[in-house]
């Protein structure tokens, strides 16, 4: 697993967005709000979900409880991918990226918020979210699912799902195709490197794009 998450690392995705579609895959990017907290991290990984819900008079100790069991049960070398299902609170802080970080998590994506924004920073924990607020779970959320399918969008993102994120998005790959849309992407990486020394070698852009059959 690790080799391969290596291997998907290596690639961006611009360039598996473009094989995928043209494998016919769709609904397969997250929405463009989704952003890094760093611009320039990237993140790649096998992907365990979590879903909650939000109220606002959830028991506090309760909403505690069931959060630090969140993070006991995070497997390490993965990605959590979280849909919360409020853009109102919190769904990342200090103290739980700490220990996710201890943990081994490769990083976390949230439909949502974030917040100790700094902190997180510090520590260089990669956090991808919509916004942030000061605002916790405390006595507003509870997660629902574990390691089920979620939605975020348009994309249904299932349990050993990959993801690969970068300073251009969020791409989903699905579990029994990722293999084969890495391999088909590092030989269109390949493809565009030749594309790259033919044009800088003074070949005309339309005249590389007859050649190689790609720009």
């Amino acid at each position: 697993m690790d080799d391969f998450c290596a291997r998907l690392a290596a690639t961006y995705s611009g360039a598996l967005h473009d094989v995928m579609r043209a494998k016919g895959l769709k609904n397969f990017v997250l929405p463009a709000d989704i952003l890094p907290l760093v611009d320039g991290d990237k993140l790649a990984g096998p992907i365990y979900t979590v879903e909650g819900k939000s109220a606002d008079d959830f028991d506090p100790h309760e909403t505690l409880l069931e959060w630090t069991g969140l993070l006991s049960k995070a497997p390490g070398g993965h990605v959590i991918i979280c849909q919360p299902n409020t853009h109102e609170i919190a769904l990342m802080g200090e103290l739980s990226a700490e220990v996710l970080k201890l943990k081994g998590i490769n990083g976390y994506i949230v439909d949502g918020g974030a917040r100790d924004i700094a902190f997180i920073l510090d520590m260089q924990f990669p956090v991808w979210c919509k916004f942030r607020t000061p605002k916790d779970i405390v006595g507003r959320w509870l997660p629902v699912a574990f390691n089920q399918t979620i939605r975020i969008g348009e994309v249904d993102i299932s349990a050993g799902d990959w993801v690969l994120a970068d300073r251009d998005g969020v791409v989903i790959l699905p579990k029994h195709q990722a293999a084969e849309i890495v391999y088909e992407t590092e030989r269109v990486i390949g493809t565009e490197n030749q594309i790259r020394t033919a044009i800088f070698d003074g070949m005309d852009p339309q005249d590389a794009y007859l050649k190689f059959g790609k720009f």
